[in-house]
């Protein structure tokens, strides 16, 4: 399902079945789930982030895309959600949220939840792989030390395709995430490394708000602050999974932080197409 067709590429030419529709009217999403076993739901209006609205619309379209799914027979909704816990947080409030929303309005859900994923087009990913690239010392605010357990993008991929086929899944939270436990910190020394380049040296901050560091990444990344705002308020709060047993009904073996950069940093090598 796309916003536009003429942006769909050549996705019918390959097989597929474009439908255009929009999940913020209703109206449009008529006949996207006719026919459909299994929808997989991974919007997020991250760029619009600092609205006054922005839980409040999450939850709106999550609401319209459950509602339409279930009228029309889908069997099943596959949701990506994050990991942690922080009321503070738009961004991961909005998270838990749509997956409320999917799950109490839509077919039986599968809610997997991850932290940040390690890949080439993952915001974070760029975030924090242009500070190390840009800043010879950085700025340490209180989130480098923020524990958190990254996922490899192909191995969130991984579990989200083999999800309809792990019937035990069905209706359940599914925690996903590497083998290791990092501080933030800890993971801009391991992409200097997966870059290159040594470990940067870190200036202490007493004061660093998601604000002021949003404008600050702003300057130093082509990351818009409107995103880095809600990504950073999602940073200062701990993301490990705390029950592993939804992730244990798959025979997937996610890579560690140094592979995951390093095929992140080969990825974004490639020429694209």
């Amino acid at each position: 399902m796309v916003r536009n067709r003429a942006k769909a590429g050549g996705l019918e030419a390959d097989g597929c079945e474009v439908h255009e529709g929009d999940v913020l009217e209703p109206d449009t999403l008529r006949g996207a789930g006719e026919g459909v076993d299994v929808a997989y739901y991974l919007v997020h209006g991250m760029g619009r982030g600092s609205d006054a609205g922005f839980v409040e619309r999450e939850r709106y379209t999550a609401g319209n895309f459950a509602r339409m799914a279930k009228s029309e027979g889908v069997q099943r909704v596959i949701y990506l959600g994050g990991l942690g816990e922080d009321p503070g947080s738009e961004h991961l409030r909005s998270r838990h949220e749509t997956a409320e929303t999917l799950r109490n309005e839509g077919p039986p859900l599968t809610y997997f939840r991850a932290a940040m994923l390690i890949g080439a087009e993952s915001e974070s990913y760029r975030m924090l792989r242009q500070l190390v690239a840009k800043l010879p010392v950085m700025l340490a605010p209180r989130w480098l030390k923020t524990a958190t357990q990254p996922i490899a993008l192909i191995d969130a991929v991984e579990y989200l395709a083999a999800a309809p086929e792990v019937r035990a899944s069905e209706g359940r939270e599914v925690q996903i995430g590497g083998p290791e436990v990092v501080s933030y910190g800890e993971m801009l020394d391991r992409m200097a490394i997966a870059l290159g380049r040594a470990p940067r040296p870190k200036l202490a901050v007493p004061v660093l708000s998601p604000t002021l560091s949003s404008h600050w990444i702003g300057l130093v990344t082509d990351v818009d602050a409107g995103v880095a705002k809600p990504l950073i308020e999602g940073l200062s709060t701990e993301t490990v999974i705390a029950d592993p047993s939804g992730a244990q009904l798959f025979d997937i073996k996610p890579m560690g932080v140094d592979g995951a950069l390093e095929l992140a940093v080969e990825q974004e090598k490639e020429p694209v197409g």
